[in-house]
């Protein structure tokens, strides 16, 4: 089994000396790879999440990738109708190439409605427009020059150009549970899910493999772990592998940075052997 960590890009402990410390420790304790999330403006009493400070996910990764040299550099996830498909495409391609071919880009529709609202973007579309948006990213990477008609985003792209193109195509994982979702994630190369039950992660993994077979498509899980709860991760990761979950990314809530790189250590420890 393959093993992430999530960056301290997120609350109090964010910060570019956290993040350039976790990201070192976790190439050094043998991780496959280190991730970030976005949220990008949020409602100010809101439940969820319990934290307005997400540092950008793209540049906190290039930051990263900056300070190690063989850890992925993955997305848990980027809200993709949210941003204009060219300029990402351009960004991703960036660090794909500053990175030496290490990017995943997990993907997701979005779910704050008020989120949409402040940027402009009709909730009601999210999933038509990231569809849209995954093909004209796609579309960029690959064709120079490049012709592409949308009907969704609001683009006019007629033998033009965009470089750099990525040195190595980028995967995309698609997060959610959702039946659009899982639709979604089997066109593409891997489904990303987040704090999804054991039950539930047998059943999902069943319908991804009898329709995705082939070593290219890659089914991956987000879980929640902490300083209490992580010494008995080593049996719901055995449990996860024996369902068919091939990557799990711990994603430690711990507050303190010294408390986050203690729960990393102990996470890398219980997948040992998995």
């Amino acid at each position: 089994m393959q093993l992430g960590i999530h960056l301290p890009h997120i609350g109090r402990k964010a910060g570019p000396g956290n993040i350039r410390r976790a990201a070192i420790r976790a190439e050094e304790l043998g991780f496959n790879d280190v991730w970030v999330s976005e949220h990008i403006i949020v409602p100010k009493d809101g439940a969820y999440p319990p934290s307005p400070n997400f540092w950008d996910p793209v540049l906190t990764l290039t930051w990263a990738a900056a300070v190690t040299s063989r850890v992925r550099l993955g997305t848990s996830v980027l809200v993709l109708p949210l941003r204009h498909p060219l300029p990402l495409a351009k960004e991703l391609a960036t660090l794909q190439n500053l990175s030496g071919g290490r990017l995943i880009l997990g993907a997701g529709v979005g779910w704050l409605e008020q989120e949409f609202d402040a940027l402009g973007v009709p909730f009601k579309e999210r999933g038509r427009r990231m569809d849209e948006g995954i093909a004209m990213m796609r579309a960029v990477w690959s064709q120079d020059p490049v012709t592409f008609d949308s009907k969704w985003i609001p683009a006019r792209i007629e033998a033009m150009r965009s470089q750099p193109q990525p040195i190595a195509p980028i995967p995309i994982w698609i997060g959610g549970s959702s039946d659009a979702a899982i639709k979604r994630a089997l066109r593409l190369d891997g489904w990303h899910g987040s704090r999804v039950r054991l039950d539930q992660a047998a059943e999902v993994v069943k319908r991804l493999r009898a329709a995705r077979a082939d070593k290219g498509f890659t089914i991956s899980l987000r879980v929640s772990c902490n300083a209490d709860n992580v010494g008995g991760m080593h049996d719901t990761l055995r449990a996860y592998s024996d369902a068919g979950v091939q990557h799990v990314m711990a994603a430690p809530d711990d507050r303190d940075i010294d408390t986050y790189l203690a729960t990393a250590e102990a996470f890398r420890r219980a997948g040992e052997g998995l």
